[in-house]
């Protein structure tokens, strides 16, 4: 549902106020990052409190990743996603984590947003070891979670590929039911479903819990056309800060990939983060093997491409209410000016 301007000042206005909760400093740097001496740019990111985003920010703030690319990253929590968005409309903040397909919605109606690919990490089909549901055939007839609700990307591509291969309509032949992801993950630990349909780590805790995966949303992405591993999700902002802040944008982006670089390679990273995650041992492990693999590693204009090929699938099945009247990504999407 696209936001009126007005609205959007309403909304703001009476609930940014409520939400934005910065947080504290962190410990000293380690010893391999030094402090700029020149002045540095706040950078205002509004994120879900308990969104797995906060993991890789809250290893940027403990290396002092920010100061060191010449930013002072300000995190702001909300409680949901509609308000991190509403925020990012009103101006309150400065970067946002969303999907591509918002940030096309919003270009397609004028808004200047765009985005640096995240995270290629997508939810999967998710099953318990044991019962005979071994392709998605299988699933006709199951009773079926799905986090997200009827329009979520990765049940959309999903049910794209099982018509096109398999002429099986899932919502008509099965029993779907709509929840929110703990909720989903709950019933299908205690037996209530067939299989789920969550998001990545909500699935990879399933994994530790004795589920498989038996197609992920990403498998049915390349089947329905992409080359690659799709970003799911990427920072967004607007395009007229990023050319009034070159600097600020393209430090903030460096500090991020040197975050991520640094979950990618430490085990013992993953150990500090473990409260935060509220994970240990064999979950905490398959969280942070999903989480790596979804990291972001080709060019952007790969991304792009496939998300766009991508977008004509999903705007066939999720119509107008999915991406409204555009029959294509709209240009800009993806932001094209990532620093070398």
């Amino acid at each position: 549902m696209m936001i009126s301007r007005r609205a959007t000042l309403r909304l703001a206005a009476l609930g940014t106020a409520a939400a934005l909760v910065s947080r504290p400093s962190f410990a000293t740097a380690p010893a391999f990052v030094t402090a700029p001496s020149f002045a540095t740019t706040r950078v205002r990111i509004g994120v879900l409190k308990f969104g797995t985003v906060s993991w890789a920010l809250d290893t940027l703030k403990q290396h002092k990743l920010d100061t060191a690319n010449g930013i002072d990253l300000e995190i702001i929590d909300f409680a949901g996603e509609d308000a991190t968005n509403v925020a990012m409309l009103a101006g309150a903040i400065d970067i946002i984590v969303s999907d591509w397909l918002w940030v096309s919605r919003q270009r397609s109606e004028g808004v200047d947003l765009t985005l640096v690919p995240y995270s290629t990490a997508v939810g999967a089909i998710m099953v318990k070891e044991g019962p005979p549901i071994r392709t998605i055939i299988d699933l006709k007839g199951k009773k079926i979670g799905v986090a997200g609700g009827p329009l979520d990307k990765s049940w959309l591509l999903i049910q794209a590929l099982a018509r096109r291969d398999h002429g099986l309509d899932l919502p008509a032949t099965s029993d779907i039911v709509f929840g929110a992801p703990p909720l989903i993950s709950e019933k299908a630990m205690q037996g209530e479903l067939d299989a789920v349909l969550n998001f990545w780590h909500f699935c990879a805790r399933l994994e530790a819990n004795g589920f498989r995966r038996l197609i992920g949303a990403d498998d049915a992405a390349k089947a329905l056309g992409a080359s690659g591993a799709v970003s799911a999700l990427g920072y967004v902002f607007h395009d007229k800060w990023a050319k009034e802040n070159p600097d600020a944008v393209r430090g903030f982006i460096k500090a991020s990939a040197q975050a991520k670089d640094l979950l990618a390679r430490s085990d013992d990273e993953w150990l500090r983060l473990a409260p935060i995650i509220r994970a240990q041992g064999q979950e905490l492990a398959k969280l942070r093997d999903r989480y790596r693999e979804g990291i972001p590693r080709r060019p952007v204009a790969e991304d792009a491409a496939d998300a766009g090929r991508l977008y004509r699938v999903l705007a066939e099945i999720g119509g107008d209410k999915l991406v409204g009247r555009a029959p294509e990504m709209a240009p800009g999407t993806f932001w094209q000016e990532l620093p070398k």
